[in-house]
């Protein structure tokens, strides 16, 4: 089996990945699952967290994305971020002001959101063509007070932060801006490009979580929206029922989207958060990220059925909600 680009495919996962995790300890409480991003070991009477994740498909910024994103993974547990390390891997012959370039932009990343940058790796990897930063970042937790992407219910509410794609829009608008300075004016695409800004979830979670009712979070990265959903759904055990007019789709996605001929529903989306909360919680956990400034809206609910995933277009049509086999923005980035 050829593997597509991007995250490796859930069937193999469970074949081959989870089968080969060496020894069992007592203290890790958490190991590698179908949509958890993040693991959880015992540590006297506190439990740390970990995730790991690459930048690989990100030209610009990749430093600011490679904090982010694994912060982002700590903070769906309810907790915050405290500690970063990374494996830089550069191309033969790399100047010596491109690694200067990316540090300083981990180091700005992580000074934003009070993160330790802790050690790592760093080299010139013979065989690739750009820059591929691996990052892992930790949290530390009382035990008991934290949350899983795989809590949700049957029943529970589904709510979506800030919207569709929005890592993916800044990366396209970016890396493609030659591109689509064609089609969209310098204003348009500086909008898009900053989306950047929007890339961290750190206080979209530690806002709702202080919430009563939050039952599970997870951010949608690799896959988009779609992926996300299905994640969240796989870990926690239920189907999910999700309505297409009730996602915020920003403006310059969509085009952006309609440009390289690509579903904004599987584009990267690192920014947003799903949420899933008990229903007589649900208003109140949108409100109150409102009220701190965070985009938040009601998308959908969680259903009994593990097997019955399904997306009601706008034209009240139901369909199955479609299971990315790889992130459109590859798709995208073909395009010269």
């Amino acid at each position: 089996m050829r593997l597509p680009p991007g995250k490796v495919p859930v069937d193999v996962l469970q074949s081959v990945i989870f089968k080969n995790l060496g020894s069992k300890r007592k203290e890790v409480v958490l190991g590698p699952h179908v949509g958890i991003d993040g693991a959880i070991v015992e540590v006297g009477n506190r439990v740390m967290i970990t995730s790991m994740d690459p930048i690989t498909g990100a030209m610009e910024r990749i430093g600011w994305l490679a904090v982010n994103v694994n912060a982002n993974d700590i903070a769906t547990f309810g907790i915050r971020p405290a500690f970063f390390s990374s494996c830089i891997l550069l191309p033969e012959h790399t100047e010596e002001k491109t690694i200067e370039t990316l540090c300083k932009q981990m180091d700005t990343a992580a000074k934003k959101l009070e993160i330790a940058i802790i050690g790592g790796h760093s080299e010139t990897t013979p065989g690739i063509t750009r820059p591929v930063i691996i990052g892992s970042a930790v949290g530390i937790s009382e035990k008991n007070r934290y949350v899983t992407s795989g809590g949700a219910k049957a029943g529970d509410t589904l709510i979506l932060t800030k919207g569709v794609g929005v890592e993916g829009t800044a990366i396209l608008a970016t890396d493609r801006r030659k591109l689509l300075k064609g089609r969209f004016s310098n204003a348009f695409l500086r909008r898009a490009s900053d989306f950047f800004r929007r890339i961290s979830v750190v206080e979209d979670a530690m806002v709702a979580f202080e919430r009563d009712g939050v039952t599970a979070m997870h951010d949608p990265t690799e896959g988009g929206v779609a992926g996300g959903i299905h994640e969240i759904a796989d870990a926690s055990s239920v189907g999910v029922k999700v309505f297409e007019a009730k996602m915020p789709i920003l403006e310059e996605t969509l085009e952006i989207c309609k440009f390289f001929k690509i579903d904004p529903l599987q584009l990267i989306s690192s920014g947003a958060l799903l949420i899933a909360a008990k229903k007589e919680f649900a208003d109140g956990v949108v409100e109150t990220l409102k009220k701190s400034g965070i985009g938040a809206a009601i998308i959908g609910e969680f259903l009994r059925e593990q097997g019955k995933r399904v997306l009601v277009r706008k034209n009240g049509k139901n369909e199955t909600l479609v299971r990315p086999l790889s992130d459109h923005l590859w798709k995208a980035l073909k395009r010269e």
